[in-house]
């Protein structure tokens, strides 16, 4: 198994999940619960599911599509996203909360 590509995908992966909703939810539900090894059982065992599938499913893709292709859908899926994610945020501000709606 290559080291290099090992190392990389961790720390993507690792800094990628840090914050995010999957780890507030996880915060969260072992906030309510006693046992917090079994929470980590649990949601290590989905990201790791989460994670083979994704794998699969892109292992399964790149025998079909060329990888220049995915990774330019992979980008415009994210432009597209974090555009509409800056516009509905720019909507939102512009709104005054204060003023009775029509």
């Amino acid at each position: 198994m290559p080291f290099a590509l090992l190392a990389s995908t961790f720390a993507t992966v690792f800094l990628a999940e840090l914050g995010d909703k999957t780890q507030l939810a996880i915060v969260s539900i072992s906030g309510t619960s006693n046992r917090p090894g079994a929470v980590f059982a649990g949601s290590a065992s989905a990201l790791v599911l989460a994670s083979l599938v994704g794998a699969a499913a892109g292992g399964s893709l790149s025998s079909v599509i060329p990888t220049d292709g995915l990774q330019l859908a992979a980008a415009a899926g994210f432009l597209i996203i974090g555009t509409r994610l800056i516009l509905r945020s720019g909507a939102e501000t512009n709104e005054d909360p204060d003023t009775p709606a029509p």
